[in-house]
C-alpha cells in the first residue's frame, strides 16, 4: 500500500474510533444548548478554523444564527450566546484568549479538543473530546499533521447538525432553501 491508501485508512479508522468513543451526553448537551440559545459564534486557528467555519455554515443552513469570530460583519458576543472553539491541542494562543474573553462576557464556552486537561478545556463550560493527532503529539501517522483531528471534528460537528435537525423536525429542504444561490 502507498501513502495515499495508508493515510485514507488511518483517517477512516480514526473516524470509527471517534464514533465508538464520543461522549453522547456531551453531544446531546451541545445540540440542546445550540437549539435553546439560538446564537453561536465559532473560532479556530488554521485548519481548525476551517472546520469551525464549516460548522457555522451548516448551522446557518438549518436556521441557527451563527458567526465566525474575526469576520468583519459580526455582531458582538452577548451574555448567554455560545462561543464554540476548535483547537486540537487546546493551547492555541488566539483560541484560548478568545475563550477567556467570551467567558468574561458571560457566553457559554464550548471547546472541541483532543485534550480535556488543556488551557482551553479548563476555561470551557462544555468540553467535547475528539480523538486525533495534533501538532503537540509525537505520534507516527500517515495522515498529514493534524488531519486526523480535523476530519474527525468535521464529521462530528456535521453530525451534531444532523442531531439538531432531528430535534427540530427539519429536513434537507430547509438547507436547500438557505443554501447559497448566487455562487
Amino acid at each position: 500500500m502507498n501513502a495515499f491508501n495508508l493515510s485514507l485508512q488511518e483517517i477512516i479508522d480514526n473516524l470509527k474510533v471517534n464514533s465508538d468513543t464520543v461522549d453522547m451526553q456531551v453531544i446531546e448537551k451541545i445540540a440542546d444548548e445550540i437549539i435553546a440559545r439560538k446564537r453561536v459564534f465559532v473560532y479556530g486557528a488554521g485548519r481548525s478554523g476551517l472546520v469551525a467555519k464549516a460548522f457555522a455554515q451548516r448551522l446557518m443552513h438549518i436556521g441557527i444564527e451563527s458567526y465566525v469570530i474575526g469576520e468583519t460583519i459580526n455582531p458582538s458576543v452577548k451574555p448567554g450566546n455560545i462561543v464554540l472553539l476548535v483547537s486540537g491541542s487546546g493551547e492555541t494562543t488566539s483560541t484560548v484568549a478568545i475563550g477567556d474573553k467570551a467567558k468574561k462576557i458571560g457566553a457559554l464556552v464550548i471547546s472541541v479538543t483532543t485534550r480535556p486537561d488543556s488551557s482551553l478545556a479548563r476555561l470551557s463550560d462544555i468540553v467535547l473530546q475528539v480523538s486525533g493527532k495534533t501538532k503537540l503529539m509525537e505520534k507516527k501517522s500517515y495522515a498529514p499533521f493534524t488531519s486526523l483531528f480535523d476530519t474527525a471534528c468535521l464529521a462530528i460537528l456535521d453530525s451534531i447538525a444532523a442531531l439538531i435537525m432531528e430535534k427540530l423536525g427539519i429536513d434537507e429542504s430547509v438547507i436547500a432553501e438557505r443554501h447559497a444561490n448566487v455562487e
